[in-house]
């Protein structure tokens, strides 16, 4: 079913009939037919468009941000920070982009060669509902100005953003068939994707969902990106700020209401401020306001659908039964809507989900260890490496952290964000390739060499 439910209440509010196999060909063939006409476009042009999609997400924040809000429950004030940041991702490749994808001159005797950076086609982004605005943007920003044309399958219960990231891209100017939703369920996607008219694919999702758009791009050899989950470490050493670290750690775990790949989920802790941590971590956890997501003095949400809350409950109950302990919260909220209580859990068994398991919702897995080398243990002791947070108040030892832990992004003293002057993306389950700054954008390009030489010159023979 592809339909907006209000995570807030439970209450149906949109519901959306899938494209037709029929609309679906229109579609991939207006993308076929947009394609030549786009990569022949100047790229300053084509940066024009991106940028212009930029103006309207910041002048229209608030409404795009109510949109976010009602379909998948984040706190307006977040959707709203969304779109501004969505708006600010635009504007980086809008000036930035075309320099980017700027022929590089390979200096050779008698000769002149570049490394050029020629779009590949049409590109399918199959998103999740958590950044249902930010998601789609970090990928359509650096495709639209590196040539490329966008196909977005976004997910089922975020119908409304998906259409409305459509009609953004057609009023800042794109032409027809630049950008396109597909409105489909998953069960269709492989079928999209082994559609000679499209090119390469990214995706940001589970792990299985993963495995499953590698499989088949993999069979007709076609590139992706898969940016995938997390159970991020936030490890706290010994001459960390606690106090800083711990009112962090709670932004940390619930930005979202819980619900990014790169929020903080495991927090590892040494055993000499383990204590001092603990207490004030917990005591903000349990301050947190859970409500109305529309309104300014919430602090958490709802999660976006019933499903993933209950997977979530159930994670927790498992793990008690294995032997952890919940130090606050570790239950549905009664009542209307999708809500589940801040929880940390301490004492934590190694055969408990909260372990190492993605927990997608305000679940914090607290544990401690005797010194940083089993801090390191820890933090690498899991199938993910997205990002890492370490707070630490030694230069050397932040350096040492930044080094061994396997992860895609290292924090040191801050939070992980994505940021779109840096490259995103993790390693081990967490996915392959890179989001965000030239990164990004080279990731769907042919980098084509161009050699001359001059009228009538021997080139020496090479293998």
């Amino acid at each position: 079913m592809i339909a907006s439910v209000n995570p807030a209440t439970g209450e149906m509010v949109a519901e959306f009939g899938e494209h037709s196999p029929e609309e679906v060909e229109r579609r991939l063939e207006l993308a076929r037919a947009a394609s030549a006409g786009w990569r022949a476009t100047p790229v300053e042009q084509r940066a024009a468009i991106v940028a212009a999609a930029g103006e309207l997400l910041e002048a229209e924040q608030e409404r795009f941000g109510r949109l976010m809000t009602l379909e998948m429950g984040k706190t307006l004030t977040s959707a709203i920070a969304e779109s501004q940041k969505c708006a600010s991702g635009c504007r980086y490749y809008a000036e930035h982009g075309p320099s980017f994808i700027a022929p590089e001159v390979i200096a050779q005797s008698g000769e002149r060669g570049e490394a050029r950076f020629e779009p590949l086609g049409a590109v399918l982004a199959v998103m999740p509902w958590n950044f249902p605005f930010w998601q789609v943007v970090r990928f359509a920003a650096p495709a639209l100005v590196g040539g490329n044309v966008g196909l977005l399958k976004h997910a089922s219960n975020v119908p409304q953003c998906a259409l409305a990231l459509e009609d953004l891209f057609r009023r800042a100017g794109a032409p027809e068939g630049v950008f396109q939703t597909l409105l489909i369920g998953s069960g269709r996607v492989d079928a999209v994707i082994a559609d000679p008219r499209v090119h390469a694919v990214t995706l940001t999702g589970s792990e299985a969902a993963g495995r499953s758009v590698a499989a088949c791009a993999g069979r007709h050899l076609k590139k992706t990106v898969l940016e995938l989950g997390g159970s991020d470490p936030f490890v706290v050493c010994a001459t960390a700020d606690v106090a800083r670290a711990a009112e962090v750690a709670v932004t940390a775990r619930t930005i979202n209401n819980g619900q990014s790949c790169i929020a903080a989920k495991r927090f590892i802790v040494v055993d000499d401020v383990y204590d001092d941590f603990a207490a004030r971590f917990v005591e903000r956890m349990r301050a947190l306001r859970v409500g109305d997501p529309m309104e300014k003095s919430t602090d958490v949400g709802p999660l976006a659908t019933r499903a993933i809350r209950d997977e979530l409950h159930e994670q927790v109950r498992a793990s008690v039964a294995a032997g952890a302990r919940v130090l606050v919260g570790g239950d549905v909220v009664a009542g209307a809507g999708n809500y589940y209580a801040p929880t940390v859990l301490g004492d934590i068994p190694r055969d408990a989900p909260a372990w190492s398991q993605e927990l997608f919702g305000p679940v914090a897995s607290l544990f401690r260890v005797p010194d940083v080398a089993s801090a390191v243990a820890q933090a690498n002791d899991t199938s993910f490496g997205l990002g890492a947070s370490v707070w630490t108040g030694d230069a050397a030892e932040g350096e040492r952290l930044a080094q061994e832990i396997d992860a895609g992004s290292v924090f040191i003293n801050g939070m992980v964000a994505s940021d779109p002057r840096f490259p995103f993306g993790g390693v081990k389950a967490s996915g392959y390739g890179r989001e965000l700054g030239p990164w990004g954008l080279r990731e769907f390009v042919n980098i084509k060499t161009v050699r001359r030489f001059p009228g009538g010159a021997r080139q020496a023979p090479v293998e």
